[in-house]
């Protein structure tokens, strides 16, 4: 059946027609998928920067175990100042299928009070996965994009994050993490959004070209697509499927608020039933002034500073507009912008419509 399947692929991608996107846009093969790898070590090299060991005893314990696997052993009693060393983590992902000696970029970052990691170098440092197993080394010179100077008087600038920095290529792939592309029977599709339509009409985009039960949806996220014997012919098969192109359902209605920014998001699929909205702001602005009392003439009072207090409000224009049945995103943000409203004010207004029943639509708060 898959003898002659790099031709009749060929073919069949001629044939596509151009659609909404492709599925390897909105699906991943499942267990195809990085791996986080973390280390501990030491950034050497410092200008002065580092860590200060006084308040970090990590720091120097990591630099007298260093010395020791070399053969160097301190006086017993030492307390070394180490200005130009820094205890760092390091944390990078390790792409699926890759193999030893590739190299990947690693993010090392400070642990310490490390003022800033520029001009600093990073020692060999093994990079552990979950099962605890060395999977990469890590090593090289940082690159950081902020920087931070200070005065003598304690004043400081700081520009980004320098104790922060990447080493692109900083560490080299040693161990292989099984993947079970190989020998899986079946491709599994996983969809990175829960849809049940957009899961049928991958399945129907597959089956077009492919053949009847050739994929089949286990759920809202998973399809199973039936593949050739050989890796050499799934690859070619991955290939084809991932490239295959599918008209996705809209998004659902949904309204999102961020709490503490005053973002809000509004999906294109809300509507809202008929309402009436009137919102106004009431402003109440209180100041205190300071005062000189004087006393009067003969009276054998004494000068004083008293306090008043101005108490001034102002109530907002309150005008009332109309939703109308099944109105779209862009009457209401033609609405709220006619009203004036701020985001604190919309987020009210939304809030308002959502307890009427008048939006149709999920309000979710970040």
């Amino acid at each position: 059946m898959f003898r002659h399947i790099t031709f009749i692929l060929c073919l069949l991608l001629l044939a596509q027609p151009a659609a909404a996107q492709r599925i390897k846009d909105i699906a991943s093969v499942a267990g195809v998928r990085s791996n986080p790898l973390v280390g501990y070590g030491l950034v050497v090299g410092l200008d002065g920067t580092g860590d200060q060991t006084s308040q970090t005893p990590l720091t120097v314990q990591s630099f007298k175990n260093m010395l020791q696997q070399y053969g160097i052993t301190l006086p017993p009693g030492s307390n070394p100042q180490l200005k130009n060393v820094a205890a760092v983590s390091i944390h990078t992902d390790l792409p699926p299928f890759a193999k030893p000696g590739q190299t990947i970029d690693i993010t090392v970052s400070s642990l310490g009070n490390s003022k800033s990691l520029r001009g600093g170098s990073l020692l060999m440092t093994p990079l552990r996965g979950a099962d605890g197993q060395i999977y990469a080394v890590a090593q090289g010179n940082l690159i950081v994009g902020g920087f931070g100077v200070s005065g003598a008087d304690g004043s400081k600038v700081t520009v980004n994050v320098p104790s922060v920095g990447r080493i692109p290529g900083g560490a080299s792939v040693e161990r292989v993490v099984p993947n079970p592309f190989a020998s899986m029977e079946k491709l599994v599709l996983n969809l990175h959004d829960s849809d049940f339509t957009t899961a049928k009409r991958v399945v129907e985009a597959i089956n077009k070209v492919l053949g009847p039960d050739s994929a089949q949806a286990l759920d809202a996220v998973s399809i199973a697509v039936q593949t050739p014997p050989t890796t050499s012919q799934k690859v070619e098969f991955v290939s084809f499927v991932e490239n295959l192109e599918v008209d996705t359902d809209m998004p659902p209605a949904r309204v999102i608020i961020n709490s503490r920014t005053g973002t809000v998001v509004i999906s294109s699929a809300v509507r809202l039933k008929p309402a009436a909205v009137s919102h106004g702001s009431l402003t109440v602005t209180i100041s205190e002034e300071q005062q000189v009392s004087q006393p009067g003439p003969l009276s054998g009072g004494t000068t004083a500073v008293v306090p008043k207090s101005n108490v001034n409000i102002q109530q907002g224009d309150s005008r009332m507009f109309m939703f109308d049945a099944g109105v779209s995103l862009n009457d209401i943000v033609q609405a709220v912008n006619q009203v004036g409203a701020a985001p604190g004010d919309l987020v009210a207004i939304l809030e308002a419509l959502k307890q009427a029943g008048s939006l149709t639509a999920e309000l979710i708060v970040i």
